[in-house]
């Protein structure tokens, strides 16, 4: 076993290496750029609905409320008209991306935390890289991907859209690995 206070360099550098890669990969690479489409008459969308003065939140439209009001036929009507939509609204104005971008680092280090602990408890000090590697690949992997295909499953989000962020997560997975077999505790 393996305290997990003796794995926080490699805890803090996977993070900062996911960190760095995620960046590359959305302000450089660019193959995010299409994961939204554009509505037509854009201009005339948000006109519309700004009057409305939608607070900050997730919302569902139509919104029963309930599983009985879904079998209303004022709702089904109001489904079969459309549009349907699951929207997040944000406040208005360019967001701020410091308090993103912080979140996200968090993140990072919990997710290398995960893979510390649950890689701490099954192996010991100087196990080999690939037993390393491949242990904390798979939580790492495990909690950078597999919540993002509840969204397809419910959400309708795009499939191509969730599959490149699964290319994401692959990516940061195996960052974090190769930094915890490379720093592992010796014998």
């Amino acid at each position: 076993m393996v305290p997990l206070m003796s794995l926080w360099l490699p805890i803090v550098l996977a993070a900062v290496l996911v960190f760095v890669a995620s960046s590359i990969i959305h302000m450089v690479l660019g193959y995010h750029n299409t994961d939204f489409g554009k509505v037509r008459d854009e201009d005339g969308v948000m006109a519309a609905l700004r009057p409305f003065e939608i607070p900050p939140g997730e919302y569902v439209v139509p919104c029963a409320g309930s599983m009985k009001a879904m079998g209303t036929p004022e709702f089904q009507a109001k489904v079969k008209k459309g549009p349907v939509l699951f929207m997040n609204v944000f406040p208005p104005g360019m967001p701020g991306m410091g308090k993103n971008l912080a979140l996200w680092f968090i993140y990072c280090l919990v997710v290398g935390v995960f893979a510390a602990y649950l890689t701490g408890r099954a192996l010991g000090p100087g196990a080999e890289y690939l037993e390393v590697f491949r242990f904390v690949g798979t939580v790492a992997f495990t909690a950078y991907v597999l919540a993002l295909w509840q969204a397809v499953i419910w959400m309708r989000r795009s499939a191509v859209t969730t599959l490149k962020s699964t290319f994401d997560g692959l990516i940061y997975a195996l960052l974090t690995a190769g930094t915890f077999g490379w720093l592992w505790p010796a014998a």
